[in-house]
Order: C-alpha cells, then structure tokens, then sequence
C-alpha cells in the first residue's frame, strides 16, 4: 500500500497523522511510507527522523497527494486539500460529519472513501477518538483555569480556593473520556466539581475521585440550577457520529455571572450549548451574555508532541489493517466507513 501523511494546515495544528515509530511499522511490513515535508516538525518529529524508518519524503501537499493512496491525516479536510483527493483515495481522518454537511457532500462527489476516528467503533468503545478525548478533559480544565483571570475578562476567581476564599465551581455536561478527564483536574486543583452524566458506572467513577465531586443524572431542572451557578462550564457531550444535542440554551447561559467560562468540547459535533460556535486557536475566545466561550475544534492540536504519540499508538493497528487488501472485513474499521463511492454509509449521518 502507498500510504501518504500529509502536513496539517488547520490554523495552529501541530500534530501530526502517524509519527515516525509507526511509520516504521509500515515499511517493516512492505508497505511505502510517503511525508510532506515538515509535517512532523511542530511535534517535534524531523524529516530525518523519519528517513530513518524508510520514509520518503516529498516536496509538497500535491506530490504526496498524487503518490499515495491510503491518505492518514488528523484534522478533516479543508478547501486546497479536497482538490487534491481522488475517487481512489481512502482517506482516515477525524472527519466530524455531522456537523459539516457542506464538507460531507463534497466528499461524496469525489467519490473516495471516507474513514472517520471518531466512529471506530469496537464492544469497549471508540478506541480513536478516546486519547484525543482525554487530552481534550484535560486541557478543557488549564485552559479554563487562565480564563476566569481577570486579565483575560475573567471572575478573577482561584479555581481550588484558599483559606477564606471560596473553592471555584466547575460543572461538567458529560462523564466520558473527556468528562472524567476534565474532572480529574478539576477535582485535583481542588474546586468543587459537579458532572452530570447517564451512565451508573461513569457516575460512580467520578464520585471515587473525591468529596469535592458530586455526580448527578442529567435531569434539565438540575443542570438548569447548576448552570446558573457555574464559574466554569464544560461541555463533554457525545453521541457517536451523530450532531451533539443542545442540553443548555441561549437563555440558560445569560442566568450565569458575568465572567464565567464556557468551554464546549463537543464543538466539533456541534456543541451541547446552544450559544457555542467553532474556533481556531488564532482567534479562541467570544462572549455572550458577558460569559467568555472558548470553542476551538482542534483542542488536543495546544499539545502536538504529546497528542501525536498517543494517536499514533492508537491508530497504527488500524493502519495496517486499511493497508491490507481485506480491510473492509474488519468490523470496527466498517463502522468507521462514513462516505464511500458517493453514498452515505454510517446511519447516524443517514438521519441527518
């Protein structure tokens, strides 16, 4: 197989689809590695780096487009790189398709087929989309931290408190990956932490990380209240391959003092608050009802070196099944199918 890792244009995307440890997997088994040059330089992987392993590398977005045909990339992609994809392409890749219709039409007019992360599906769970999740949770919570600085348009509040000072309030709207991530910090910086989930066992995990954190099932009345009291607001919301559902309205978040937080991981699926839109690390922050709302699609993209070598871990097992010419046996790779030769394939896609 002819395998291209292309360099991520994403504003501020620093990572990187397979680092040079997996590449190394690859050519070990037969297959012909192909970089853009300097793909891996802002995770702190050299062009060098990766010669050594059996890549070759090429000049540009277009050579490597044109040579490979398994494309493994991180973010979805964008207007110069959707010129570049064929029919014969298999592209795996987040894709996030339920909140970019417009891009899920142009893949099916190419006509290739589209694998995404985040609906790899297997019986424990989403094995692509779970790493990025946790360092989603968790930067969900630092980056947080800064915004309630006054500097920065915040309450000016200390998130765990000091002797005569009142611990921050973090409310979490989901207790996944991200969820539990995002409370681990939370809990550990010493605020009190409320999350909200539907599972027993996810409520019962996050009740174990302190007597700071209250768990709670996700009744309206009771995020309503909680909302209302929030220094800090996470959304960690998911519904595999399917738009995240609003669980916080427009109205509920102008109840929330001026200051306060929002940070909707889920943006990338739509966001589970109704006033959260997409943005870039370039420009990360917009307010509404005098609360800050940080909406950046690419979060785990703040941390490129590590975010890299957790995902490639992650994906090369799968890599190498897609490099094989019986991938599409592979059930959890055939969950993952969101677009093939013109047709919509995952239902969750198929009802939006």
């Amino acid at each position: 197989m002819l395998v291209g890792v292309p360099r991520e244009i994403k504003p501020l995307e620093g990572r990187v689809g397979l680092v040079p440890q997996a590449c190394g997997e690859l050519t070990h088994a037969g297959h012909r590695v192909f970089l853009e040059q300097g793909a891996g330089q802002a995770s702190g992987f050299s062009d060098e780096a990766y010669v050594a392993v059996g890549v070759k590398i090429l000049p540009d977005a277009a050579a490597l487009y044109k040579k490979a045909k398994l494309i493994v990339k991180v973010k979805e992609p964008v207007t110069p790189e959707l010129e570049l994809l064929r029919e014969d392409h298999l592209l795996f890749s987040f894709l996030h398709l339920a909140a970019e219709p417009a891009l899920m039409k142009q893949l099916q007019k190419i006509g290739l087929t589209a694998i995404a992360f985040e609906t790899v599906e297997t019986a424990q769970g989403l094995p692509l989309l779970a790493p990025m999740s946790d360092i989603a949770g968790r930067l969900s919570v630092q980056i947080g931290t800064t915004l309630l600085h006054r500097p920065q348009g915040g309450k000016g509040i200390l998130l765990g408190g000091l002797p005569a000072a009142e611990r921050g309030r973090v409310v979490i709207l989901g207790a996944g990956n991200a969820g539990k991530n995002a409370a681990v910090v939370a809990a550990g910086l010493g605020a009190d932490v409320t999350v909200f989930g539907i599972e027993r066992h996810q409520l019962e995990a996050m009740r174990e990380l302190g007597a700071n954190v209250t768990a709670l099932y996700s009744y309206a009345h009771q995020i309503d209240e909680a909302v209302q009291q929030a220094d800090l607001l996470i959304g960690a919301v998911l519904v595999t391959g399917a738009r995240t559902p609003h669980l916080v309205s427009a109205e509920q978040v102008a109840t929330m003092e001026p200051g306060s937080v929002i940070i909707d991981i889920s943006v990338d699926q739509g966001g589970c608050i109704e006033t959260i839109k997409p943005t870039t690390y370039k420009q990360p922050t917009y307010t509404v009802s005098g609360v800050t709302h940080f909406g950046v699609t690419n979060m785990p993209g703040a941390v490129p070196r590590s975010a890299s070598l957790a995902l490639s871990a992650s994906l090369i097992p799968y890599v190498l099944q897609l490099a094989a010419d019986d991938w599409a046996s592979h059930p959890a790779l055939r969950k993952g199918v969101n677009v093939q030769a013109g047709k919509i394939m995952h239902p969750a896609l198929c009802d939006r």
